[in-house]
């Protein structure tokens, strides 16, 4: 069955997993959830064999500047979609498992090619590992001080992603949450 399917129960539209038999929603609940596991793992698999290597640092911030368009792109289908889906809870689960990783995936692989390049822009030379540790302690607001930016330029470059990580976690959460709500309701 389609996400997407009309179903025709009156009150929800269709747009309930409440609705549906338990085993319906315990599968639909597990294949979502495995969706959703798969395509953030594969990301990050991405993120450990992509050759990081080959990007300068002036061809670095341009791969940046169009990875966060491609980010904004894909937040804008993910939120209709979302509104259009049958599950719109479950479809949201989805889409932020694409576009959390993406983000950080994004910032992690900036300052990995940085410190691959030019060893002095942190505390510490890092390796992809590194790299995303710093960039998600930087995103859950803990920022332990282990690991450091050390240049203006990528000191910017942080503040910069911790401005956007605060944008994500208050109007990027609400808007997931308005699609959800909308979808419910049946808006398209």
């Amino acid at each position: 069955m389609d996400e997407r399917e009309p179903q025709h129960d009156g009150g929800t539209g269709g747009r309930d997993l409440e609705a549906l038999p338990a085993r319906r929603r315990r599968t639909l609940i597990t294949l979502g959830l495995l969706r959703a596991f798969a395509t953030s793992a594969l990301l990050v698999a991405l993120y450990y064999v992509l050759p990081l290597d080959r990007f300068s640092v002036p061809s670095l911030a341009l791969v940046l500047a169009v990875g966060l368009a491609a980010l904004g792109a894909m937040s804008y289908w993910e939120i209709r979609a979302i509104v259009r889906s049958r599950f719109p809870g479950m479809r949201a689960v989805q889409a932020l498992a694409t576009l959390v990783p993406f983000f950080l995936l994004l910032f992690a692989s900036t300052y990995f090619t940085l410190s691959d390049r030019e060893p002095t822009t942190f505390s510490e030379t890092l390796t992809r590992t590194d790299a995303l540790y710093f960039t998600m302690s930087t995103f859950a607001t803990v920022g332990f001080g282990d690991i450091v930016a050390q240049t203006d330029p990528v000191r910017l470059l942080v503040s910069g992603q911790i401005l956007l990580d605060l944008v994500i976690l208050g109007l990027g959460i609400r808007v997931v949450l308005g699609a959800v709500q909308r979808g419910r309701s049946g808006g398209v």
